[in-house]
């Protein structure tokens, strides 16, 4: 959402509050971002891969974000830095900062005597606020969201329309969880005994902290035990499921769809692609890259880049890997046999 006061900038201006560069009309008014390709009068790009050569060349941008190594891909003007991407990021949220909390309670909210709201939060329509929950400075807690006991939201978080945090369940500052994002929902927890399913107490809670953004859908299960622990500057992508007892690393990033079992911990500054499957009780070591698709089923102590995803190919073509894939194992097992005979042909030779 934009805030209703200034959104356009000199380029000028610009750079001064971001840095880089300047080549180019000082007096250019930039009043928005956008694509290469679709940008117009008034609006800013970036550049930073090759493949899109042809796009600068082409855009009807009024400025480019460029780093020094494209410098003279565009005539337009252009801001000059060392990564276009993040200085774009800061662009884009100089011109589009979020809206002004309002503070207030709309009438419809329930809100237990018990519970501490600041009076610089807002609360939306038919909010339920549970007894001893507190909502920090400059919340925004929007309609339909559900805070059960016990529950802390930090500062200055937001809570779109929708969101459910089951009892004691702490929310660090500056936190984003958007619609339908459910927190401290029981694990998946249960004992085997005389042929049924008999559930475990999940008395853990969930921790998040300061800075995490949450997509929307997305499931995070309260401990077991011990507490489920989302570290600071965590971003997860919409509908992940993150089991009982996981603990997430520090500005790890983890995109859409990805399901991570019980008792898993995976470290800081790591990144896992969309539709990643990891199992339960493993480790995944700092600065580890997952590719999209990946299923991981024992644990990476090393950081570096790990792929299991197999090939997109013709239906036929993958039918026959299949079948091979099918057989490794008879393989490897004949390839054994055929290097035992040839040692000992070898041995005899040599006698």
């Amino acid at each position: 959402m934009k805030s209703p006061g200034r959104q356009a900038f000199r380029l000028a201006e610009i750079v001064e509050r971001c840095g880089g560069e300047l080549l180019g009309d000082p007096d250019l008014v930039i009043n928005q971002v956008a694509t290469l390709e679709n940008a117009g009068a008034g609006q800013i790009s970036f550049f930073s891969n090759p493949r899109y050569r042809q796009q600068v060349e082409r855009t009807r941008a009024a400025a480019v974000i460029v780093s020094a190594e494209f410098a003279d891909a565009t005539d337009s003007s252009r801001i000059v830095c060392k990564d276009p991407y993040a200085y774009f990021q800061r662009v884009s949220l100089l011109l589009n900062p979020p809206a002004a909390v309002v503070p207030g309670i709309h009438p419809s909210a329930v809100i237990h005597p018990s519970a501490e709201v600041a009076a610089s939060a807002a609360i939306g329509a038919f909010v339920s606020i549970g007894a001893d929950a507190q909502v920090g400075e400059g919340s925004q807690i929007d309609a339909g969201c559900a805070l059960a006991d016990k529950v802390r939201v930090g500062r200055d978080c937001r809570l779109f329309a929708s969101v459910t945090v089951y009892h004691d369940c702490v929310i660090g500052d500056r936190a984003i969880l958007h619609s339908g994002v459910i927190i401290g929902a029981d694990g998946f927890g249960l004992a085997w005994d005389a042929g049924r399913w008999n559930k475990i107490p999940q008395i853990g809670r969930v921790l998040i902290g300061d800075d995490v953004e949450v997509g929307a859908n997305t499931t995070i299960d309260r401990g077991a035990l011990d507490d489920t622990v989302i570290e600071e500057g965590v971003k997860l992508d919409n509908q992940i499921q993150i089991g009982h007892n996981c603990r997430i690393g520090a500005h790890t990033a983890i995109a859409g769809c990805v399901g991570i079992a019980g008792s898993t911990h995976i470290g800081r500054y790591c990144r896992i692609g969309g539709k990643a499957m990891i199992g339960g009780h493993l480790e995944i070591a700092d600065k580890v890259e997952i590719s999209g698709g990946t299923a991981v089923a024992k644990s990476i102590l090393k950081p570096g880049t790990y792929t299991s995803l197999f090939p997109v190919s013709l239906h036929e073509d993958w039918l026959r890997n299949a079948s091979h894939i099918r057989h490794l194992d008879a393989l490897a097992g004949r390839l054994r046999e055929l290097e035992a005979r040839l040692a000992a042909l070898e041995g005899k030779k040599n006698d």
